[in-house]
């Protein structure tokens, strides 16, 4: 995340303000969503997990989108 010049602060306002593009519910052990938001002008994708008992939410991981495999606004994603 750091890496990706993500600051935490910027990461809970995707989590908590992101547009949600794509939903897991099937996904183990706790139900998956894919979030888009936008950073300084760049997107990123948060994938976060739902654990409702313990009210939390869990960020699987954060990346920015390959505009190779993603159309224009990055929420929805190109055909093979």
């Amino acid at each position: 995340m750091f890496e990706r010049g993500v600051r935490a602060e910027d990461l809970r306002l995707v989590v908590e303000h992101g547009r949600c593009i794509e939903e897991y519910p099937d996904a183990t052990p706790f139900p998956r969503r894919l979030l888009l938001g936008w950073i300084g002008g760049r997107p990123f994708h948060v994938v976060a997990a739902e654990n409702p008992t313990a009210r939390e939410t869990i960020v699987v991981t954060v990346y920015e989108p390959d505009p190779a495999r993603w159309e224009e606004g990055f929420a929805k994603r190109k055909r093979p």
